[in-house]
């Protein structure tokens, strides 16, 4: 499989996880510019702007680690327009869901409130 195939399973198995917990998903791979959220999903009332990173599972970093505090700075500006758009008043959590595969199978992680805000 090329890289772009893993990906989208990857977050294919992410929205399918997020599902199966009760999270309702809302958006997926949503754009501003050049800024783009994989998942944005609602639960209990509360918005999740959720990152997908997927890595395979024999690589040398976790897909934890891809998540630098540039893509969180460009995350959060993301999420800033999402919510003044739609209006949203709703609390906001941004998770990360970090997705192995090896041998076509994939493995989730869910990283609740991975990155904090500083709004």
């Amino acid at each position: 499989m090329d890289r772009e195939t893993i990906g989208r399973l990857g977050e294919d198995a992410a929205a399918d996880w997020l599902e199966g917990h009760g999270y309702a998903v809302l958006e997926r791979n949503w754009r501003y510019g050049r800024y783009e959220i994989d998942i944005i999903a609602e639960r209990d009332g509360e918005l999740h702007i959720v990152e997908v990173k997927c890595r395979a599972a024999d690589g040398l970093t976790r897909p934890e680690e891809a998540v630098t505090p540039a893509k969180f700075s460009a995350l959060r500006r993301a999420a800033e327009e999402y919510i003044s758009q739609r209006g949203v008043d709703a609390d906001t959590r941004f998770d990360l869901v970090s997705v192995t595969h090896s041998g076509g199978k994939f493995e989730v992680k869910f990283v609740p409130e991975a990155m904090l805000p500083e709004w």
